[in-house]
């Protein structure tokens, strides 16, 4: 009698565990829908190719990263990062039309919370300006100082809570201008953070 009733609560035991674990990892879900294009590799969007160079943590103490960015520091609980990209269009054809740069850009992850870049002083020579682009021209424009320097691309600032950076991996979802048809071509390239 006695083993049955400590089989019952062996088995009553092993239930409540394995019940447990659904509900822990039910939780861990990700919400990531579509396939993401890999930091460093060209993601053509909209007829442009952007490629994210670089993602990292600014710190606004740092003489390199004072050039960036001189807005506030990030509040307890939240960081700046910087996502240094480039978009080109690879259309060698000098009758190719000219297409827009997108100007929308958004970081999402893995339970869907969204994040969108801070705003930028006109002047800062780093930062992403879109702009239509004819063929083979790029941003930043070749030679600049924001293409040759050390992360070779334009600046992206995004302040994200520190909490963010548990439900990785972080996706930068771009969104075209519309296009002939109209509608708006959406791509995401997955950030190394």
């Amino acid at each position: 009698m006695r083993r049955r009733v400590a089989r019952k609560h062996n088995i009553l035991a092993l239930l409540s565990c394995l019940l447990l674990g659904l509900v822990v990892l039910s939780g861990c879900q990700n919400t990531r829908e579509k396939d993401a294009g890999r930091e460093g590799l060209p993601e053509e969007i909209g007829h442009v190719e952007y490629n994210v160079y670089i993602t990292r943590e600014l710190n606004l103490r740092d003489t390199e990263d004072m050039g960036y960015y001189k807005g506030p520091e990030a509040p307890p609980g939240f960081a700046l990062y910087g996502v240094f990209l480039t978009a080109c269009n690879p259309n060698e054809d000098v009758n190719a039309p000219h297409w827009l740069a997108s100007s929308r850009f958004t970081i999402e992850d893995t339970q869907g919370n969204t994040f969108h870049p801070l705003p930028l002083p006109a002047d800062n020579i780093w930062a992403y300006k879109a702009r239509p682009l004819k063929q083979n021209a790029c941003i930043p424009k070749l030679g600049s100082l924001a293409s040759s320097g050390p992360t070779n691309g334009s600046l992206l600032v995004f302040k994200l809570p520190l909490q963010t950076l548990e439900n990785r991996p972080l996706d930068l979802i771009i969104t075209s201008p519309p296009q002939e048809n109209g509608k708006r071509d959406e791509g995401r390239i997955e950030l190394d953070v």
